[in-house]
């Protein structure tokens, strides 16, 4: 289970600090691993306590977003779209329309859109008509929410990008580094578990290149010879 904890900063980190430096007396012990987690609680956030799947916990917070109206002198988040269609609204209205450059028509005594129109872009601020228009129009176009910061756990704290790292991408990264360490100890001809394989096989091969040089000779290299000379004396089969 999970379990959101919303409340003053001041308290949260008033808390903290008596788990981290129990007054005298105490009946509980030191935790100074929380020194990472008080440096955290800034500004306007929430403490989310689990003991469960931290992608799937995550997933489920970002999933509840509540709708909110443009306000005037707030800045959009995202493109605002009015969509095309019959608004419902009189004709006494079209003003609000014209001052956003948005095309009209009346039908059926109301006032229908042309073509959906992006009254704002990402980044601008609202207007007063802009917010009007909306306003009677009903629509909501921003959303907010909970959104991840951090992820702490046993005195460590994350970025949330680490949620998204699959394992796939550990056996990925695990590769990379067996590989990266197999070349510099190849390289540094000092051995190690990771290069042992490649050091026997490039021995066997220099070993292998002395046998088929000289008279000298060992079991596999007979074998790998006699296995070339049969390769080599096989009928070629005409295409």
């Amino acid at each position: 289970g999970s379990v959101i904890l919303m409340g003053k900063n001041t308290q949260i980190r008033t808390a903290m600090d008596l788990k981290i430096r129990p007054p005298k007396g105490a009946t509980w012990a030191a935790n100074t691993k929380l020194e990472a987690l008080k440096e955290l609680v800034k500004l306007n956030v929430g403490l989310v306590f689990t003991n469960g799947d931290l992608a799937k916990v995550r997933d489920i917070m970002l999933s509840y977003r509540i709708g909110a109206p443009a306000k005037v002198g707030a800045v959009a988040p995202s493109n605002v779209v009015v969509p095309a269609g019959n608004t419902g609204l009189d004709p006494n209205q079209t003003s609000f329309f014209q001052a956003l450059n948005i095309t009209t028509k009346i039908v059926k005594g109301t006032i229908e859109i042309q073509n959906d129109v992006t009254i704002l872009k990402a980044g601008d601020k609202v207007g007063n008509s802009e917010a009007a228009l909306l306003a009677k129009l009903n629509i909501r176009p921003f959303t907010y929410g909970l959104k991840l910061s951090s992820i702490y756990e046993n005195g460590s704290v994350y970025g949330p990008a680490v949620l998204d790292i699959k394992d796939e991408d550990f056996a990925k990264f695990f590769a990379a580094g067996i590989s990266n360490v197999t070349a510099v100890s190849l390289g540094a001809n000092y051995p190690t578990i990771a290069s042992a394989p490649h050091s026997f096989i490039n021995g066997f091969k220099n070993v292998l290149s002395i046998a088929l040089g000289t008279d000298f000779s060992f079991p596999l290299a007979d074998a790998f010879q006699n296995a070339a000379s049969a390769a080599a004396a096989a009928p070629v089969a005409a295409s």
